[in-house]
């Protein structure tokens, strides 16, 4: 039966890759030199925010609620929504229930 080597490494061999400052002076010169010339640019091309034109036929009402097809603030919301829930989880029981009770073929 072979063994294999142990390798044994002291600190003194091992190398480690220590990024020198040379890189981050030049990305930082770079940075400082892009900043003056990105705010010409913006402000030559002219950035503005303007309202949304409501006279579109195909522009639909925006904000919280009017993305649902039923309105939770209705009163009668609460009772639909509990008779809704109600039915889905009970509807497997009385399924069950029926299959069992039914009379055998």
């Amino acid at each position: 039966m072979t063994s294999t080597p142990q390798l044994h490494h002291s600190l003194s061999q091992l190398r480690f890759a220590i990024p020198s400052e040379q890189p981050a002076k030049m990305l930082a010169r770079a940075a400082a030199r892009a900043v003056p010339q990105t705010r010409a640019v913006v402000a030559r091309r002219g950035f503005q925010t303007t309202r949304a034109q409501m006279s579109s036929p195909y522009h639909y009402p925006e904000g919280p609620y009017s993305n649902l097809p039923f309105n939770p603030k209705s009163k009668w919301f609460a009772p639909g929504f509990w008779t809704y829930a109600a039915v889905g989880f009970f509807a497997p029981f009385g399924i069950a229930v029926w299959q069992t009770k039914k009379p055998k073929a």
